[in-house]
């Protein structure tokens, strides 16, 4: 299985998303130019978390224009998985390829340790292998990362199955103490309509060994494997 991984000025999360999926999980990957125009021979991608482009106008607002961004809506359209992690996610949101928007986090302060959030749907192939109400713990770092849509939307979200994580306390109990940054209903991440594209503000490249403190954000990787194979 072959993965790639955007690398875009103001990228810091990259080298962890490429040290995970090759020495960590084993696969083969591409390290892919934000000026790069195709992506052919490449099974799932990452967009990383980070400061592309500075965070300028907004985060993610620059990259969501990058030249490599064309070669991932085709990646997406053709069913392949995606996941926006972070800025990723950002970018993802400022591109259109996934809903709503990410704010301010309510504090107005950077937020940058371990969270939790409980798996709510099995329909990505990032969560084919995790049953919904598993809970998971990853590190989170961001200070814009306060989710949020239309209350009509996020209404449809929720009973399209599209909200794929939500924070959460260690007990998998959704409270507003468990929720860093303000995020709408506790959304920590959603999906697009079909379900291959999948953005979260949590990071699993960074809890996936247990030096790190938790190997829970390896498992989103390793769904991936049995997603593709069970489509195959």
């Amino acid at each position: 299985m072959i993965w790639g991984v955007v690398f875009f000025p103001g990228s810091n999360c990259d080298r962890d998303c490429v040290h995970a999926l090759r020495s960590v999980v084993g696969h083969t990957v591409v390290e892919v130019w934000h000026e790069d125009q195709s992506l052919d021979g490449i099974d799932a991608l990452v967009l990383p978390g980070g400061f592309s482009y500075g965070d300028y106008l907004r985060s993610g607002a620059i990259a969501a224009t990058a030249p490599v961004m064309r070669a991932v809506r085709e990646l997406a359209a053709r069913g392949a998985p995606v996941l926006g992690i972070c800025n990723g996610f950002q970018i993802l949101t400022e591109a259109g390829l996934l809903p709503g928007t990410l704010l301010h986090n309510a504090s107005l302060r950077f937020r940058c340790h371990p969270a939790w959030v409980r798996v709510e749907s099995d329909r990505t192939p990032f969560t084919a292998g995790l049953r919904p109400g598993t809970v998971l713990r990853m590190p989170v770092a961001h200070g814009e990362g306060a989710y949020f849509a239309p209350p009509a939307e996020v209404a449809a979200l929720e009973d399209a199955g599209r909200v794929v994580f939500r924070y959460c306390d260690p007990h998998g109990r959704v409270t507003p103490a468990a929720n860093p940054n303000g995020s709408v209903a506790g959304i920590a991440g959603v999906s697009s309509d079909s379900g291959n594209v999948v953005g979260l503000m949590p990071h699993p490249e960074r809890a996936s060994e247990a030096l790190l403190g938790s190997i829970d954000g390896r498992r989103l990787f390793e769904s991936v494997i049995g997603a593709l194979v069970g489509a195959g």
